[in-house]
């Protein structure tokens, strides 16, 4: 549950999010800031909303700087973006974002009205009231959003590759997922760790970020028996599961991937030929 804390007279013009996949009509025209990591998908996300701002985590900007890659992506369109430092709010609770937030990057429309490094998230968020709609008409402009499921020779279970882990759907028992999201816990909120009882879960450890919140979801995955593992954001490009699976390392896990035979510095593909075999 997230909480609008600004003044009424802000308070209209801005939409709370603890993640972008979960948007209502009502976000079209009003500044979001959302809990989910700075990736292009978010961005179109917001785009697809017909958002006129947008404000998310940076993510640990990660590998090829794509935990804040959404901001050059919607320049494009003219729309303000920014993002706050995964060091300064827990990613995943926009709540927290409001509270502490800090400003880490932003695109030029943002820095035009009047956001600035450093800066307060919510007073960011207020700058950003004033920024022109961004230049769209007609469809929304393609972004990356992939599912897939692979095969692997001589393996008991599938694997899933799925750019965001609100693409997660039932037919996913017992497959090793690996996803593009980030590893924390949205909202704090156990029953958000994943949507459906699979064997095992791999996420972003989204830089870790303060309180080591990237990481929030493996002990919750821990509680339900699901392997949990988090890869370094510095390996692939959170957001991107393909990139996961073809560049990824293993940086943090829980105890059942330990008891399944996981370890720390294990490449991704490894990782899941374990859990599959």
């Amino acid at each position: 549950m997230t909480t609008n804390h600004f003044s009424p007279a802000f308070a209209d013009k801005i939409e709370i999010a603890g993640t972008i996949t979960k948007l209502p009509v009502s976000a079209a025209g009003k500044v979001i800031i959302s809990g989910s990591h700075g990736g292009e998908l978010p961005g179109g996300m917001a785009m697809r909303a017909r958002a006129r701002a947008v404000i998310l985590n940076d993510a640990g900007v990660g590998f090829e700087g794509a935990g804040i890659g959404s901001l050059a992506f919607v320049q494009k369109f003219g729309m303000a973006a920014a993002t706050v430092s995964c060091m300064s709010c827990r990613i995943g609770d926009a709540d927290d974002m409001v509270a502490r937030g800090i400003i880490s990057h932003a695109n030029e429309p943002a820095l035009v009205a009047g956001v600035r490094i450093g800066q307060s998230c919510t007073e960011a968020a207020q700058h950003l009231t004033s920024a022109p709609l961004a230049n769209i008409r007609g469809p929304v402009p393609e972004f990356s959003e992939h599912r897939k499921t692979v095969e692997l020779d001589g393996s008991h279970r599938g694997l899933v590759l799925v750019d965001s882990a609100s693409m997660v759907v039932p037919e996913d028992t017992n497959q090793v997922v690996l996803t593009g999201s980030h590893g924390g816990l949205i909202g704090g909120d156990p029953k958000f760790a994943i949507k459906a009882p699979v064997y095992a879960a791999f996420y972003s450890d989204a830089g870790i970020g303060i309180e080591d919140w990237g990481l929030s979801r493996l002990p919750a995955l821990d509680a339900r028996d699901i392997a949990g593992v988090t890869l370094d954001c510095m390996s692939f490009r959170i957001g991107d599961a393909r990139s996961g699976y073809a560049t990824g390392i293993v940086s943090h896990l829980n105890k059942r991937a330990q008891q399944l035979g996981i370890t720390q510095g294990m490449t991704a593909k490894s990782a899941v030929q374990t859990l599959c075999c």
